[in-house]
């Protein structure tokens, strides 16, 4: 057994099933809810390390539910599952924090795929953090990495796992480019036009931060990646 435990919640009660005891079948714990009320109840009475949301649910829709979701644990993975293929829901999902997207109808193989590369990118960070600094200062802000703390002159944030990984890239980077491909390769762990999309989100969430702090900006560099920058002061 893997000792996963995973949250699934899909208005569908045929898909649902199936989603529910093909995941069992594979070693994962699995709880079925079948709309965005019962599934937040769910997830606030268990323990679970992972979530699949169908977006189109009665009483509370995938990315309502995920917004609360994420009020309470910044870093759980989540998993979107759709029947459309519409550019607006990629992007409202990724501004939630997905993880990823599945567009309906899916194979359960593609599924589990997804789960287990989301799974062991969170592994290989784990252990990367024994090995590599947790604190990085930059300009007026100083970033704990092992905490995903972000404080800058205005606020501390607490980062989520995606955009404490980017911001540790810019960090140990400093003032150099770093190539788009890097990012996607390191964080996501593939370059698909889903985790492109994913990353630019991610950043432009960092830019929003680090406007606190005028001396830090991060750059794109066209045609290579993205830079993050110290602006001499006034």
């Amino acid at each position: 057994m893997t000792n996963i435990k995973i949250l699934v919640v899909e208005d569908d009660p045929n898909l649902g099933q199936i989603l529910q005891e093909y995941l069992h079948l594979k070693g994962y714990e699995t709880k079925l809810a079948v709309d965005g009320e019962e599934g937040l109840r769910e997830y606030e009475t268990g323990k679970y390390d992972f979530c699949i949301l169908d977006i189109m649910m009665p009483k509370k829709d995938g990315f309502t539910l995920a917004r609360e979701i994420r009020q309470q644990d910044k870093s759980i993975p989540i998993i979107f599952l759709t029947a459309k293929s519409m550019k607006e829901d990629t992007i409202a999902g990724l501004k939630v924090g997905a993880d990823d997207y599945l567009t309906k109808p899916f194979s359960m193989e593609e599924l589990l795929l997804r789960i287990k590369a989301i799974m062991r990118r969170i592994h290989d960070n784990a252990e990367k953090k024994q090995f590599e600094p947790q604190r990085y200062e930059m300009g007026n802000c100083t970033f704990n990495y092992d905490h995903l703390m972000l404080k800058t002159p205005m606020r501390e944030l607490k980062l989520t796992a995606k955009e404490g990984d980017l911001l540790r890239i810019f960090c140990k980077n400093l003032n150099h480019t770093v190539e788009r491909s890097h990012f996607l390769k390191a964080v996501w762990k593939d370059d698909s036009y889903f985790n492109a999309r994913s990353m630019d989100v991610y950043i432009a969430k960092l830019r929003k931060y680090l406007k606190d702090d005028d001396s830090l900006q991060i750059l794109t560099v066209h045609g290579q990646g993205f830079k993050l920058v110290t602006l001499p002061k006034n």
